[in-house]
């Protein structure tokens, strides 16, 4: 009998960098009632607003 075992990628080896940040405990707390409203997970609601939010930064001169 074989068992197969898939070889983990290594940090960074995913396209995926990992950050840590400090915000308010008050938007965490609403980031978690919105992920859990949808039913998905925190890290996948924060990734969906940051790519919607870096697509509508303008920059002012």
């Amino acid at each position: 009998m074989e068992i197969e075992v898939k070889k983990r990628k290594f940090r960074g080896e995913d396209a995926h960098k990992v950050l840590s940040i400090r915000i308010p405990v008050e938007l965490a707390s609403r980031l978690d009632e919105i992920a859990i409203e949808a039913n998905i997970s925190r890290n996948e609601l924060i990734n969906i607003l940051l790519t919607e939010g870096v697509k509508s930064v303008r920059i002012k001169e």
